[in-house]
């Protein structure tokens, strides 16, 4: 077996800001499991996507060299479960994770939901996000998408509650989830939190920056707080997360959709809720998450909806609702 990778750029409907900064397409790494000539199965193909982010201290470049590493190894005779096992969380290992699930199910000639034990998926409605701008075209933004039952606010370091103030005015029916990008001040934390108690929202992630966040364990937390950059894999919960009443799950930083099944068990047996959330991708980074998000308390899995076009094979959205993903796509 051989492992093909490459790069893919795809174009986003409009640009796209955060508290970081703009976008206008995002790069993301497809990774390809081929047959040897000969070998049985021949005409079988394994599939999975990536996106590496500098919000979690990746580069195109850094996950281009592992997954090389990984090919490597496999072209030596290294069995798939002793590479992934060497390789570190992440986006590359979780674009060959999600290449190899897909392999194994069509050699089965099973979904992966049979693979792991679930039933057939269900149709599942997903946050939209309303990109980050001023607060005036915040609201305008929310007012077209005042349809959607869940839209999700990205927040910075100033204008919090002035941002999601106008994404309500735009939308007063919506749910809402606020993503802090690691970017309040400590100072505000107590009165941000309040204040998004007050104007409805359902969640608040990440709100302080990874390891210095032990200011939420001591303080009241009128909205469920969610660990984004603070929580990566299953050990993050062994180590203890009390300063959060949930995690976001991304299969780009578990390190794939093993892990990801992993993570999902231990936070609900700690009795923590899930996001399960995403990166800028296509459906085919999507449906791997998809499966995982039958399991979750939230749903944040709207990236096909920001790129310009999709694969020609993709997971269907009727509004902000998703229709399980087809076969023929993964899995």
């Amino acid at each position: 077996m051989r492992l093909h990778i490459h790069t893919e750029s795809w174009k986003l409907v409009r640009p796209r800001r955060l508290s970081r900064g703009a976008r206008t397409e995002t790069r993301v790494i497809s990774a390809m499991l081929i047959p040897e000539e000969g070998e049985a199965d021949a005409s079988i193909r394994g599939r999975g996507e990536a996106t590496p982010s500098i919000d979690y201290h990746e580069t195109v470049e850094g996950a281009l060299a592992q997954l090389r590493e990984a090919a490597a190894m496999l072209e030596e005779g290294r069995s798939m479960a002793s590479i992934l096992d060497a390789m570190p969380s992440g986006s590359a290992r979780n674009a060959l994770d999600c290449a190899w699930w897909d392999w194994r199910a069509k050699v089965a000639g099973q979904r992966v939901s049979e693979l792991v034990g679930w039933g057939a998926l269900h149709p599942l409605t997903t946050a939209y996000t309303i990109g980050f701008d001023t607060p005036e075209a915040m609201e305008a933004e929310a007012r077209a998408e005042a349809h959607r039952p869940l839209l999700k606010i990205s927040t910075g370091s100033e204008e919090a509650i002035e941002r999601v103030a106008a994404v309500r005015r735009g939308a007063p029916q919506s749910q809402l989830i606020v993503d802090g990008h690691e970017a309040w001040p400590r100072a505000n934390v107590r009165k941000w939190l309040e204040a998004m108690a007050g104007l409805g929202v359902v969640l608040v992630e990440q709100p302080l920056p990874a390891g210095e966040d032990d200011l939420l364990a001591r303080m009241p937390r009128p909205v469920p707080v969610f660990a984004d950059e603070s929580f990566h894999v299953t050990g993050d919960l062994d180590a203890g997360l009390d300063k959060y009443d949930g995690v976001s799950i991304k299969l780009d930083k578990t390190g794939g959709l093993t892990e990801a099944l992993r993570a999902l068990e231990r936070a609900k047996s700690r009795e923590k809720k899930v996001l399960c959330g995403c990166l800028l991708g296509t459906s085919l980074a999507i449906a791997p998450a998809m499966l995982l998000a039958q399991h979750a308390d939230w749903v944040d899995l709207d990236a096909p909806m920001l790129l310009q076009h999709d694969q020609p094979v993709a997971i269907m959205y009727e509004g902000s609702v998703m229709q399980p993903y087809p076969g023929e796509l993964w899995g």
